[in-house]
């Protein structure tokens, strides 16, 4: 029987027999997830009770075709970041020093193993869903590749070239915090290791308090499962199953249907020529529009306060209309990737008509709050390679790939480098010079290359460094723009 209808079984029949083969199929997973976190048995096994105890909650929730080994995963995370967030940090730190000092052994396994666990999470986590789903399924749950095709319903030829990219993304990840594997010796290391049973007693245990949703549980682990649940609620909804009616928002107040989008009516601004015309911004009448896009390709423009964007994600324009980078935008209510186009050309306050137009449309307001994020810092490694400039110039972003600047300040940049990361950049340089760099010049084919690929972050690393600067990633208290549902 697979996982849906054992969930099925438990959610309509309350049949805890086939709660107790879904906990003997996934304890092994989740306790060993949270162990490589926690470094201490017994707060693995309270984040494992947490978990099955919000799945016994959210049973009759889960849609068909969900890959539960993901679910299981993401809310293991959810789970242990309520218990020890800041505990966590610091064992982090401490191990990510450790590791620094080790001299890796490439053909020895278990010592890779034991450099990677502590920051295994974290690089699973950074991964797209498919990717972080093959690999869980492939080697945390010790499935074939066929069994991988079935359960993410292609070829087994395609599971494998899935799994082959999925490793690399891990690789790359890895490479990236200092950690550098070859890849056949991170896929022998995640083969012998990955897949781990739990501890005798532990699933009869679980099985038994999930299955009375925590009522036999202890208050803490009742606690954190509460947590977990509540948080999944307010994260994207990335298993939601699309079908006939695509709904914007989890908890939102408009739905766009399939054919609305295909029949409403395309302004001349709606062109994709057209965003790179600013011209238009002056030529058309005042207005505040935003309305279902035709177009998978995002582009921009602006003009002394006004905007136009064409295919912008909701988050992207949620920022626009707060005047804050997307990065910096907590957006709890679950994104949608249904694309709008957005015309505000008001002669002033287009900042405050694009709020309450935002409001009218997705039912959602911002407020700034000073959260501890993880942020990107700007920092000079060579002041003797940085040439400044008197003059003002201007800064600009390719959404596809690109990024050049003439004559202007390093806090410019650090906002440029945001939409490759995806994280928040601190200009911490100290520098108050206008400068000029041109970065990602030599990339073939720019315009269509993914502008977040692990190989153009790299890439920009490089020319960092070549110019003399640096990005050092941090946890720090920064304004971040937090978006709720308008009351």
């Amino acid at each position: 029987m697979d996982d849906w209808q054992l969930l099925h079984d438990y959610a309509t029949r309350n049949s805890e027999e086939a709660f107790r083969v879904l906990v003997d199929r996934y304890a092994g997973l989740v306790y060993h997830a949270a162990l490589r976190q926690a470094g201490n048995p017994h707060t693995a096994e309270e984040v494992t009770q947490a978990v099955f105890i919000a799945l016994a909650q959210k049973a009759d929730r889960i849609p068909r075709g969900a890959i539960l080994s993901g679910w299981l995963f993401r809310a293991t995370r959810f789970a242990f970041n309520n218990l020890a967030r800041e505990q966590i940090r610091r064992q982090r730190r401490e191990q990510e020093a450790v590791m620094m000092e080790d001299i890796l052994r490439p053909d020895d396994t278990a010592s890779v193993w034991e450099q990677i666990v502590p920051h295994l999470n974290d690089a699973l986590d950074k991964l797209p869903r498919k990717d972080r789903e093959a690999v869980l399924v492939r080697f945390f749950q010790d499935k074939s590749h066929r069994e991988l095709a079935r359960a993410l319903g292609v070829s087994e030829d395609a599971a494998k070239v899935h799994v082959s990219r999925a490793l690399e993304k891990l690789r790359l990840i890895f490479a990236r915090q200092g950690f550098v594997v070859p890849s056949a010796v991170l896929l022998a290391t995640i083969s012998a290791y990955g897949a781990q049973a739990a501890p005798t007693g532990l699933t009869a245990s679980v099985a038994s308090v999930a299955v009375a949703k925590g009522a036999a549980g202890t208050t803490s682990t009742l606690t954190i499962a509460k947590g977990v649940l509540k948080i999944m609620a307010w994260t994207k909804a990335k298993i939601a199953i699309v079908s006939g009616v695509v709904v914007l928002l989890a908890a939102g107040t408009t739905t766009i249907t399939v054919k609305e989008v295909q029949e409403h009516k395309t302004d001349t601004w709606q062109d994709l020529p057209a965003a790179s015309n600013p011209r238009l911004l002056d030529q058309l009448p005042p207005q505040v529009r935003i309305v279902p896009s035709k177009h998978s390709e995002f582009n921009v423009c602006g003009k002394e306060g006004k905007i136009l964007m064409i295919g912008a994600p909701v988050k992207d324009i949620l920022a626009t209309a707060y005047g804050v980078g997307p990065t910096r935008a907590v957006f709890p209510m679950g994104q949608a990737s249904e694309k709008y186009d957005l015309f505000a050309n008001l002669p002033h306050g287009n900042k405050e008509a694009l709020q309450k137009e935002v409001k009218r449309k997705f039912g959602l307001v911002g407020k700034t709050e000073v959260r501890e994020t993880d942020v990107l810092l700007l920092k000079v490694k060579d002041s003797a390679k940085l040439q400044s400039h008197t003059d003002k110039g201007q800064i600009h972003v390719y959404p596809s790939g690109g990024l050049s600047i003439g004559h202007a300040p390093l806090l410019d940049l650090a906002s440029a480098l945001e939409s490759f990361f995806e994280k928040p950049v601190v200009d911490q340089t100290g520098m108050s010079g206008n400068y000029q760099f041109l970065f990602l010049a030599n990339e073939t084919n720019r315009r269509s290359m993914e502008a977040r690929s692990e190989s153009v972050q790299q890439t920009l690393l490089n020319e960092l460094d070549q110019a003399g600067l640096e990005l050092v990633p941090t946890n720090m208290p920064i304004d971040m723009l937090v978006v709720e549902k308008a009351k």
